[in-house]
Protein backbone atom coordinates (compact mmCIF):
# COMPACT_ATOMS: atom_id res chain seq x y z
CA UNK A 1 0.00 0.00 0.00
CA UNK A 2 1.04 3.68 -0.65
CA UNK A 3 1.25 6.37 1.89
CA UNK A 4 -0.25 8.68 -0.59
CA UNK A 5 -1.60 8.39 -4.28
CA UNK A 6 -1.62 11.49 -6.20
CA UNK A 7 -4.06 11.61 -9.14
CA UNK A 8 -2.56 14.55 -11.75
CA UNK A 9 0.78 15.15 -12.16
CA UNK A 10 1.10 18.77 -13.27
CA UNK A 11 2.83 21.39 -11.01
CA UNK A 12 0.83 20.77 -7.56
CA UNK A 13 1.01 16.95 -7.79
CA UNK A 14 4.88 16.89 -8.75
CA UNK A 15 5.70 18.91 -5.92
CA UNK A 16 3.65 17.24 -3.33
CA UNK A 17 5.51 13.82 -4.33
CA UNK A 18 8.31 15.27 -4.41
CA UNK A 19 8.12 16.48 -0.57
CA UNK A 20 6.71 12.47 0.51
CA UNK A 21 9.50 10.72 -1.31
CA UNK A 22 12.09 12.98 0.05
CA UNK A 23 10.73 11.64 3.38
CA UNK A 24 11.06 8.18 2.37
CA UNK A 25 7.24 7.72 1.73
CA UNK A 26 6.24 6.09 -0.94
CA UNK A 27 4.17 7.57 -3.53
CA UNK A 28 2.06 7.21 -6.81
CA UNK A 29 1.62 9.34 -9.31
CA UNK A 30 -0.90 8.93 -11.83
CA UNK A 31 -0.84 11.48 -14.72
CA UNK A 32 -3.01 11.69 -18.15
CA UNK A 33 0.01 13.89 -19.48
CA UNK A 34 -2.39 16.78 -20.32
CA UNK A 35 -1.88 19.79 -17.83
CA UNK A 36 -4.17 22.92 -18.09
CA UNK A 37 -1.41 25.18 -19.64
CA UNK A 38 -0.16 22.84 -22.29
CA UNK A 39 -1.22 25.21 -25.00
CA UNK A 40 0.96 28.20 -23.66
CA UNK A 41 4.57 28.53 -25.21
CA UNK A 42 5.89 29.56 -22.03
CA UNK A 43 5.26 29.91 -18.48
CA UNK A 44 6.42 32.94 -16.09
CA UNK A 45 6.90 33.94 -12.67
CA UNK A 46 8.23 30.32 -11.61
CA UNK A 47 11.55 31.18 -9.92
CA UNK A 48 14.53 29.77 -11.81
CA UNK A 49 11.94 28.54 -14.45
CA UNK A 50 11.15 32.00 -16.29
CA UNK A 51 10.49 32.07 -19.95
CA UNK A 52 10.37 28.25 -20.33
CA UNK A 53 8.06 25.69 -21.91
CA UNK A 54 5.88 24.64 -19.31
CA UNK A 55 5.92 20.94 -20.62
CA UNK A 56 9.56 21.33 -20.38
CA UNK A 57 9.83 22.25 -16.82
CA UNK A 58 7.24 18.99 -16.02
CA UNK A 59 9.30 16.96 -17.96
CA UNK A 60 12.48 18.24 -15.62
CA UNK A 61 10.67 17.62 -12.81
CA UNK A 62 9.45 14.19 -13.68
CA UNK A 63 13.25 13.11 -14.45
CA UNK A 64 14.20 14.70 -11.06
CA UNK A 65 12.23 12.39 -9.50
CA UNK A 66 13.34 9.21 -10.87
CA UNK A 67 16.36 9.46 -8.50
CA UNK A 68 13.75 8.67 -5.54
CA UNK A 69 13.08 4.39 -5.09
CA UNK A 70 9.71 5.04 -3.27
CA UNK A 71 8.26 7.06 -6.33
CA UNK A 72 5.96 5.61 -8.78
CA UNK A 73 4.82 7.64 -12.24
CA UNK A 74 2.30 5.81 -13.89
CA UNK A 75 0.76 7.18 -17.12
CA UNK A 76 -3.15 6.45 -16.90
CA UNK A 77 -6.60 8.22 -15.74
CA UNK A 78 -8.37 7.85 -12.74
CA UNK A 79 -11.57 6.60 -12.84
CA UNK A 80 -12.93 6.16 -9.39
CA UNK A 81 -11.83 6.46 -5.90
CA UNK A 82 -13.36 4.38 -2.85
CA UNK A 83 -12.82 3.47 0.59
CA UNK A 84 -11.88 5.53 3.72
CA UNK A 85 -8.88 7.18 5.65
CA UNK A 86 -6.21 4.87 5.98
CA UNK A 87 -7.58 2.22 3.06
CA UNK A 88 -8.11 3.75 0.28
CA UNK A 89 -8.35 2.36 -3.38
CA UNK A 90 -8.24 4.39 -6.74
CA UNK A 91 -8.84 2.33 -9.53
CA UNK A 92 -7.76 3.03 -13.02
CA UNK A 93 -8.48 3.58 -16.65
CA UNK A 94 -7.22 0.10 -16.73
CA UNK A 95 -8.75 -1.92 -14.39
CA UNK A 96 -5.92 -1.82 -12.02
CA UNK A 97 -6.73 -0.95 -8.61
CA UNK A 98 -3.96 0.47 -6.68
CA UNK A 99 -4.49 1.40 -2.59
CA UNK A 100 -3.39 4.29 -0.51
CA UNK A 101 -3.67 5.81 3.31
CA UNK A 102 -4.18 9.37 1.67
CA UNK A 103 -5.42 10.70 -1.71
CA UNK A 104 -4.12 14.28 -2.70
CA UNK A 105 -6.13 15.09 -5.84
CA UNK A 106 -4.62 17.58 -8.38
CA UNK A 107 -6.02 17.31 -11.56
CA UNK A 108 -6.66 20.77 -12.04
CA UNK A 109 -9.58 22.37 -14.20
CA UNK A 110 -10.56 22.75 -17.68
CA UNK A 111 -11.45 25.53 -19.64
CA UNK A 112 -14.43 25.63 -21.50
CA UNK A 113 -13.63 27.07 -24.79
CA UNK A 114 -16.51 29.90 -25.82
CA UNK A 115 -18.05 28.87 -29.50
CA UNK A 116 -16.42 32.29 -31.41
CA UNK A 117 -14.10 31.23 -34.34
CA UNK A 118 -10.69 31.63 -33.66
CA UNK A 119 -10.85 31.71 -30.03
CA UNK A 120 -9.83 28.07 -29.54
CA UNK A 121 -6.79 28.36 -31.88
CA UNK A 122 -5.76 31.36 -30.02
CA UNK A 123 -6.16 29.87 -26.20
CA UNK A 124 -2.48 30.19 -24.84
CA UNK A 125 -0.68 32.19 -27.20
CA UNK A 126 -2.55 35.26 -27.94
CA UNK A 127 -5.70 34.86 -25.62
CA UNK A 128 -4.72 34.23 -22.28
CA UNK A 129 -6.15 34.86 -18.60
CA UNK A 130 -3.71 35.95 -16.50
CA UNK A 131 -1.20 39.31 -16.92
CA UNK A 132 1.38 37.84 -14.25
CA UNK A 133 1.76 35.15 -16.69
CA UNK A 134 1.86 37.03 -19.90
CA UNK A 135 1.80 40.39 -19.43
CA UNK A 136 5.18 41.67 -19.62
CA UNK A 137 5.78 40.36 -22.96
CA UNK A 138 3.12 42.16 -24.38
CA UNK A 139 3.28 45.53 -22.00
CA UNK A 140 2.24 49.02 -23.75
CA UNK A 141 0.23 47.17 -27.05
CA UNK A 142 -3.33 46.95 -27.44
CA UNK A 143 -5.52 45.11 -24.97
CA UNK A 144 -8.57 43.79 -25.31
CA UNK A 145 -10.53 42.65 -22.40
CA UNK A 146 -13.64 40.08 -22.80
CA UNK A 147 -16.37 41.33 -20.23
CA UNK A 148 -17.30 38.25 -18.25
CA UNK A 149 -19.40 40.04 -15.44
CA UNK A 150 -18.74 42.21 -12.95
CA UNK A 151 -15.54 40.89 -11.65
CA UNK A 152 -13.84 41.95 -14.93
CA UNK A 153 -13.95 45.16 -13.85
CA UNK A 154 -11.08 44.81 -11.19
CA UNK A 155 -9.05 43.45 -14.04
CA UNK A 156 -9.78 46.59 -15.93
CA UNK A 157 -8.03 48.33 -14.10
CA UNK A 158 -5.53 46.07 -13.12
CA UNK A 159 -4.20 45.86 -17.00
CA UNK A 160 -3.11 49.33 -16.54
CA UNK A 161 0.01 48.83 -14.83
CA UNK A 162 0.35 47.30 -18.09
CA UNK A 163 -1.03 48.54 -20.92
CA UNK A 164 -2.46 52.67 -21.58
CA UNK A 165 -4.34 51.07 -24.60
CA UNK A 166 -7.05 48.91 -23.15
CA UNK A 167 -10.14 48.08 -24.89
CA UNK A 168 -12.80 46.57 -23.07
CA UNK A 169 -15.42 44.37 -25.21
CA UNK A 170 -18.80 44.37 -23.47
CA UNK A 171 -20.04 41.26 -25.60
CA UNK A 172 -23.64 42.11 -24.74
CA UNK A 173 -23.51 41.97 -21.11
CA UNK A 174 -25.13 44.91 -18.97
CA UNK A 175 -22.67 46.87 -17.21
CA UNK A 176 -23.52 49.00 -14.39
CA UNK A 177 -23.57 52.71 -15.12
CA UNK A 178 -21.25 53.18 -11.66
CA UNK A 179 -18.82 50.95 -13.89
CA UNK A 180 -18.75 52.33 -16.93
CA UNK A 181 -18.05 55.94 -15.26
CA UNK A 182 -15.32 54.08 -13.85
CA UNK A 183 -14.03 52.93 -17.48
CA UNK A 184 -14.40 56.62 -18.76
CA UNK A 185 -12.72 58.06 -15.39
CA UNK A 186 -9.68 55.89 -16.43
CA UNK A 187 -9.97 56.26 -19.78
CA UNK A 188 -10.30 53.25 -20.79
CA UNK A 189 -11.92 51.74 -23.81
CA UNK A 190 -15.82 50.42 -24.01
CA UNK A 191 -17.03 48.42 -27.06
CA UNK A 192 -20.76 47.50 -27.06
CA UNK A 193 -21.96 44.41 -29.36
CA UNK A 194 -21.73 40.65 -29.45
CA UNK A 195 -18.43 39.33 -30.29
CA UNK A 196 -18.72 37.08 -33.45
CA UNK A 197 -15.25 35.74 -34.14
CA UNK A 198 -11.69 35.98 -33.58
CA UNK A 199 -9.72 37.08 -36.83
CA UNK A 200 -5.76 35.64 -36.49
CA UNK A 201 -2.61 34.18 -38.37
CA UNK A 202 -1.72 31.06 -36.95
CA UNK A 203 -3.32 31.32 -33.44
CA UNK A 204 -1.58 35.38 -33.53
CA UNK A 205 -4.83 37.72 -32.92
CA UNK A 206 -5.14 40.21 -34.79
CA UNK A 207 -8.71 41.57 -34.00
CA UNK A 208 -12.05 40.72 -32.35
CA UNK A 209 -14.88 40.65 -34.99
CA UNK A 210 -18.42 41.71 -33.86
CA UNK A 211 -21.95 41.73 -35.05
CA UNK A 212 -22.79 44.46 -37.49
CA UNK A 213 -19.62 43.49 -39.69
CA UNK A 214 -17.73 45.64 -36.91
CA UNK A 215 -13.93 44.57 -36.28
CA UNK A 216 -11.67 46.11 -33.26
CA UNK A 217 -7.76 45.37 -34.35
CA UNK A 218 -5.79 44.49 -30.95
CA UNK A 219 -2.22 42.69 -30.20
CA UNK A 220 -3.57 40.32 -27.48
CA UNK A 221 -6.74 39.66 -25.68
CA UNK A 222 -7.85 38.55 -21.82
CA UNK A 223 -10.41 36.66 -21.22
CA UNK A 224 -11.85 34.22 -18.52
CA UNK A 225 -13.77 31.76 -19.75
CA UNK A 226 -15.60 29.32 -17.58
CA UNK A 227 -14.09 26.12 -16.20
CA UNK A 228 -14.51 22.60 -14.48
CA UNK A 229 -12.64 20.17 -12.84
CA UNK A 230 -10.81 18.09 -15.54
CA UNK A 231 -12.12 14.93 -13.48
CA UNK A 232 -15.20 13.82 -11.31
CA UNK A 233 -13.91 11.79 -9.56
CA UNK A 234 -14.69 14.53 -6.46
CA UNK A 235 -18.61 14.18 -6.94
CA UNK A 236 -18.67 10.39 -5.68
CA UNK A 237 -16.87 11.03 -2.80
CA UNK A 238 -18.97 14.38 -1.38
CA UNK A 239 -16.06 16.09 -1.45
CA UNK A 240 -17.43 20.18 -1.06
CA UNK A 241 -17.33 22.65 -3.80
CA UNK A 242 -16.91 26.55 -3.42
CA UNK A 243 -18.40 28.32 -6.17
CA UNK A 244 -17.30 31.29 -7.97
CA UNK A 245 -17.49 33.61 -10.63
CA UNK A 246 -15.97 31.22 -13.03
CA UNK A 247 -16.76 27.46 -11.74
CA UNK A 248 -15.74 25.98 -8.71
CA UNK A 249 -13.17 24.89 -6.84
CA UNK A 250 -12.81 22.04 -4.17
CA UNK A 251 -13.15 23.56 -0.93
CA UNK A 252 -10.25 22.73 1.71
CA UNK A 253 -8.98 23.54 5.52
CA UNK A 254 -5.87 25.52 6.35
CA UNK A 255 -4.08 22.32 5.94
CA UNK A 256 -5.57 21.42 2.11
CA UNK A 257 -7.63 18.72 3.35
CA UNK A 258 -11.50 18.49 1.91
CA UNK A 259 -14.57 17.53 4.20
CA UNK A 260 -13.53 13.68 3.44
CA UNK A 261 -10.61 13.08 5.78
CA UNK A 262 -7.55 11.69 4.28
CA UNK A 263 -8.44 13.51 1.20
CA UNK A 264 -6.20 16.89 0.05
CA UNK A 265 -6.67 18.74 -2.96
CA UNK A 266 -4.37 21.78 -4.49
CA UNK A 267 -3.82 23.68 -7.15
CA UNK A 268 -5.93 25.20 -9.53
CA UNK A 269 -8.39 22.54 -8.23
CA UNK A 270 -8.82 23.82 -5.16
CA UNK A 271 -7.79 27.80 -5.88
CA UNK A 272 -9.55 30.26 -8.26
CA UNK A 273 -6.35 32.67 -8.41
CA UNK A 274 -4.53 29.92 -10.78
CA UNK A 275 -0.88 30.45 -10.85
CA UNK A 276 2.22 27.92 -11.28
CA UNK A 277 3.94 29.47 -8.37
CA UNK A 278 0.98 28.54 -6.17
CA UNK A 279 0.23 25.38 -7.45
CA UNK A 280 3.31 24.43 -6.17
CA UNK A 281 3.67 26.20 -3.10
CA UNK A 282 0.12 24.47 -2.38
CA UNK A 283 1.01 20.86 -4.20
CA UNK A 284 3.66 20.67 -1.40
CA UNK A 285 2.25 22.21 1.45
CA UNK A 286 -0.81 19.03 0.95
CA UNK A 287 1.73 16.62 0.99
CA UNK A 288 3.58 18.26 3.96
CA UNK A 289 0.53 18.14 6.35
CA UNK A 290 -0.87 14.88 4.65
CA UNK A 291 2.27 12.96 6.15
CA UNK A 292 1.98 14.41 9.29
CA UNK A 293 -1.43 12.82 9.68
CA UNK A 294 0.41 9.81 9.15
CA UNK A 295 2.79 10.12 12.48
CA UNK A 296 1.98 7.68 14.76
Amino acid sequence: MDDLIVIGGSFAGLAGALQLVRARRKVTVIDTGLPRNRFAPHSHGLLGHDHKAPLDILAEARQQLTRYPTLNLVNARATAIAGALDDFSVTLDSGEVLKSRRILLAYGIADQMPDLPGFAECWGQSIVPCPYCDGFEVAGKHWGLLWSGPHAAHAASLFLDWTDHLTIFADGHDIAPEIRADLARRNIELVEGKVTGIAHRDGQISAVTLDGARSVAIDVLFAHPRNRPSANLHEALGIALVENPLGATIKIDDRRETNVPGIYAAGDLANPMASVTLATSQGAMAAIFAQQSMLK
